[in-house]
């Protein structure tokens, strides 16, 4: 049990310490340098995940941490999500007092989120997602003064600790059928009498998805997620978007290869898909508040997640469909957030009026990103979603992948709705921005979007490599 396998995640704690003491011991103007030491720790982290990727995955700390290629991917999209955020933050976080802190809690929420992709048992599955969730709430409520940032902590906090005491129950009727925790011990075990308790295993398999569903913010689960993108500040809005989506998809993707084919978990998920896109994309219509329009938006793109994990024990692409889709969407929805976050957090849909012709670069990149979210080629969203729509088909659920495409022409109304206004409406009023650090960041977010869809094709064939650790 080399000390090393646990490299990244280690880097980010030390980190997220030794930032809580340099913010003790730090004056207020100087409390923006916390950034600096988060980003350090993120480029470490990230460094010794990429160190980790092997052909052959394993396991370590006697079965319950996962080294395989599908949690390093997930890491590594996980700490980009947190760079990005992080480059937006000093700039916006500029007058609070509290502004180092900040940075600590960042890094734990994080922290917590990479435990998630990496576990291989279900306490630690447990812990990840408590240490991810007990990080965040202060985050959203960071601005105290603001009403909406209360309210959304609050639906966040009260959401979180319902379905994370259902999680907690699903994992001990769990390990009351099976006797242990492991995942491999409960694969075996459920293999050798797949009929054994089909009642007390449905109900622990439907807690543990329903809890998993909160981090997703996928139906029913969801209800936090537009609240927290119109109230949190706007770099923890992005973060919170994006990061615990890819940790619970791929937590949820393992956890449901263990379970016997005869079960019907998978046409569950696929109903919980078809409610979540939907739903997501009928509120997202009427929204007039940009924010809370992206928060919808969130909603519905992890109903088109959850399509992979249906298809994940039939169809060999599924894990590669679903992280491609992952990083696409995480990359769109930085850059989106990343406008937002330059625009002083403009958040009416009257406030983007004419935003072309005052900000044609900022414009420029909110465009690409709706566009790629809905799925538009040449855009890296459309090789996400095209890789999504190909393994459910190939996986027998054709009528999934219709839901899907009818839902993604009916995104199209509200993503252009945006992109209008930005175009084709006059300008009102002068547009104030943040500083130089976000500007650098919005591009940072535009530049790797680009990237992104030019190199898509290679990163399809990268994310056929990636697998779960037998």
């Amino acid at each position: 049990m080399p000390i090393g396998d646990l490299a990244p995640e280690i880097a980010l704690l030390l980190g997220a310490v030794l930032i809580v003491l340099f913010a003790a011991f730090t004056p207020h103007e100087r409390q923006g340098w916390a950034a600096g030491l988060a980003l350090v720790a993120l480029a470490l982290a990230s460094i010794l995940s990429v160190l980790q990727w092997q052909p052959s995955p394993v396991l370590t700390f006697s079965g319950v941490w996962a080294l395989d290629t599908a949690a390093v991917a997930a890491k590594l999209l996980v700490l980009l999500a947190g760079a990005i955020a992080v480059a937006l933050s000093p700039d916006w976080m500029r007058s609070d007092r509290r502004h180092g802190e900040y940075y600590a809690l960042c890094l734990f929420t994080l922290l917590g989120v990479i435990m998630m992709a990496s576990a291989h048992d279900s306490m630690e599955l447990v812990v990840g997602i408590l240490l991810s969730s007990t990080a965040s709430y202060p985050l959203v409520a960071y601005h105290r003064g603001f009403k909406p940032a209360l309210e959304a902590a609050m639906k966040y906090f009260l959401i979180g600790a319902l379905t994370n005491s259902l999680l907690v129950v699903g994992v001990v009727l769990l390990f009351g059928l099976v006797g242990d925790t492991d995942y491999a011990r409960t694969a075996q075990v459920l293999a050798a009498s797949p009929d054994a308790a089909p009642l007390a295993l449905s109900l622990a398999v439907a807690c543990i998805v329903l809890g998993l569903t909160f981090k997703l913010a996928a139906f029913p689960g969801h209800a936090w997620m537009p609240d927290v993108a119109q109230g949190a500040p706007a770099p923890i809005a992005a973060l919170l978007t994006v990061a615990p989506k890819v940790g619970a998809a791929v937590a949820l993707a393992r956890f449901v290869t263990l379970l016997p084919a005869s079960q019907w978990w998978p046409a569950i998920v696929a109903l919980i898909a078809v409610v979540t896109m939907t739903l997501g994309n009928l509120a997202a219509l009427r929204q007039t508040d940009v924010r809370r329009l992206l928060g919808w938006s969130s909603v519905s793109q992890s109903g088109y997640a959850l399509m992979a994990v249906v298809v994940i024990g039939a169809e060999p692409q599924a894990l590669a469909a679903l992280l491609a889709f992952l990083a696409a969407y995480l990359i769109a929805n930085l850059a989106a957030f990343a406008v937002v976050t330059h625009l002083r957090g403009r958040t009416l849909l009257e406030d983007y009026h004419g935003l072309g012709r005052a900000r044609p670069v900022a414009t420029a990149i909110l465009i690409l990103a709706l566009l790629s979210l809905t799925g538009i080629p040449p855009l890296v969203g459309f090789f996400g979603k095209f890789l999504l729509f190909k393994v459910t088909i190939a996986g027998g659920y054709t009528w999934l992948a219709v839901v899907a495409v009818v839902n993604t022409v009916l995104s199209l109304f509200y993503y252009l709705r945006v992109i209008a206004v930005t175009m084709f409406k006059p300008l009102e009023g002068e547009v104030h921005v943040l500083g130089t650090g976000s500007w650098l960041a919005l591009l940072a977010s535009g530049v790797l979007l680009v990237a992104a869809s030019l190199g898509a094709e290679a990163g399809l064939g990268l994310a056929s490599a990636l697998r779960f650790v037998s």
